[in-house]
């Protein structure tokens, strides 16, 4: 079935965000709108990590090489199919957010689900297969050989698993594009403390041991797509469904573009920061270990911009859906106030306990003052961090993640590594590290919201109807 879109006729005065007097109170309308609907998002994202993190509490009590072996493959996880989960199912942060206010045929949201299924399944199969000769790859790596091999063992008993992740992430798209941002976090908050029992039996009552945590963490991968797939069928979100069409398949371009360009933009930032971590590795234990401290924390933190930046691109696509240039460039204005703001309440909050941080993690005076010397650069970038959140939720929201993109790749990999490597091995150590890391993130989050602030958003609104016409000339000529 081919959609039709409102034939709303575009206003030709030309939409500015600062336009006219007194709109503060539009202004904050949408930002307390924002915080509202990033919420549940932070906590979900918050809730989803906790479910790496209960099996790797479960597993730190078998021995400390099953904790290294665990945290490892988790973190090569993240790196490869977290990433196609993260990244990739941003495409519907662009289709989807548009079509639910911009077509007339809701069911289209329904096709871009089964696409999104379509399309990550099958780039889910190339990582299965790296992940079954990972360790291989470990020990080119140079790791010790039993953690290379642990490591990879764990991933392969994760295979199964990591299909619900990214089935989850992009059912849970599906529904914050219709502005249903709730059931995820309720999910979650059930199947968590469900995780960790199960982690327990298996690694320690049933004599699994490692093997036992991705077992159980890929069984509540599965359990949280189920239940929010049962939530959809029986109480909100299936009025967009539609049931299983055969256009999920006809008209895949535009969706694998935005889903390509959706990983490149996410993942040059991750892989930055893992490689920092690598080169964290190469001056010493202690700062190895001050990296980790840094990492956990920097992570459990980003979910609040990132959220934010979630909140961001569906709120814009919805606005540009609905034919609202003014209520677009309010929402993208009003996404990148609320992430400095909070950037700027965590820059506060790290300064002040910057040598009380690390303690919640370690008893080492070593670790505990390095990484209160190290501190001061990851706060500060707090604020560039918010910039890069929403200004990247908006560019995902009017389907430019090939600039944002971009701008990662060039700034991260030609600038800011090179620098930070540099530094690290003259005479600043793990400073250096994120002193480039710093100089990057604020040289992303400039430059994003310079394409926002320079964005024609009228002409947005057109652009965003023509790649849903494009789309069905595509399926039509197919259909014919």
């Amino acid at each position: 079935m081919v959609f039709r879109h409102r034939p709303i006729p575009i206003p030709h005065r030309k939409i500015t965000p600062n336009q006219g007097s007194g709109v503060t109170a539009p202004f904050l309308s949408e930002g307390c709108l924002l915080a509202r609907n990033s919420f549940p998002v932070v906590v979900t994202y918050g809730l989803q990590n906790s479910l790496q993190t209960g099996s790797l509490l479960v597993v730190g009590r078998l021995s400390p090489e099953t904790l290294a072996a665990a945290a490892f493959a988790f973190m090569f996880a993240t790196a490869t199919a977290w990433l196609i989960a993260l990244g990739g199912t941003t495409a519907l942060d662009t289709l989807a957010s548009t079509a639910f206010t911009g077509s007339t045929n809701k069911s289209q949201l329904g096709i871009y689900l089964q696409r999104a299924f379509v399309v990550l399944g099958l780039l889910y199969l190339p990582v299965t297969v790296l992940w079954c000769w990972s360790e291989h790859l470990f020990l080119a790596l140079r790791q010790e050989p039993q953690l290379a091999k642990d490591a990879a063992h764990f991933l392969i008993y994760l295979i199964p698993g990591g299909l619900g992740y990214i089935y989850f992430e992009a059912l849970k798209k599906y529904l914050q594009a219709q502005g249903i941002n709730s059931p995820s976090t309720y999910v979650l908050l059930l199947v968590a403390p469900i995780n960790i029992g199960l982690n327990y039996l298996l690694c320690n009552i049933w004599g699994f041991g490692l093997l036992g945590a991705p077992v159980a963490t890929g069984l509540c991968y599965w359990l949280c797509f189920g239940l929010l797939a049962l939530y959809t069928a029986l109480v909100a979100g299936h009025e967009c469904w539609g049931g299983l069409s055969r256009e999920a398949f006809q008209n895949m371009g535009i969706f694998v573009r935005l889903t390509v360009l959706g990983i490149l933009h996410v993942g040059a930032e991750w892989m930055a920061f893992e490689i920092v971590a690598v080169a964290a590795g190469w001056l010493g234990s202690t700062s190895m270990a001050a990296q980790s401290v840094i990492m956990t924390s920097d992570q459990i933190l980003n979910t609040i911009p990132f959220g934010i930046g979630v909140a961001a691109s569906n709120r814009v696509g919805n606005r540009l859906g609905a034919r609202d240039a003014k209520g677009a460039a309010r929402s993208a204005h009003a996404a990148t106030a609320l992430c400095v703001i909070v950037g700027a309440l965590v820059l506060v909050v790290l300064t002040l306990t910057r040598y009380q941080f690390a303690k919640i993690f370690t008893d080492d005076p070593a670790v505990i003052k390095l990484t209160g010397d190290v501190m001061p650069y990851v706060a500060a970038f707090q604020i560039a961090d918010g910039l890069n959140a929403s200004c990247g939720g908006t560019l995902r929201g009017i389907g430019k993640q090939h600039l944002g993109a971009a701008i990662n790749i060039f700034t991260y990999y030609a600038a800011a590594l090179p620098l930070g490597i540099w530094l690290s091995r003259h005479g600043h150590g793990l400073a250096g590290l994120w002193v480039g890391q710093c100089l990057a993130l604020y040289t992303v989050g400039l430059l994003e919201y310079a394409l926002v602030a320079a964005t024609k958003w009228d002409q947005e609104v057109l652009k965003a109807f023509d790649r849903m016409d494009h789309g069905i000339e595509e399926t039509e000529h197919t259909q014919a």
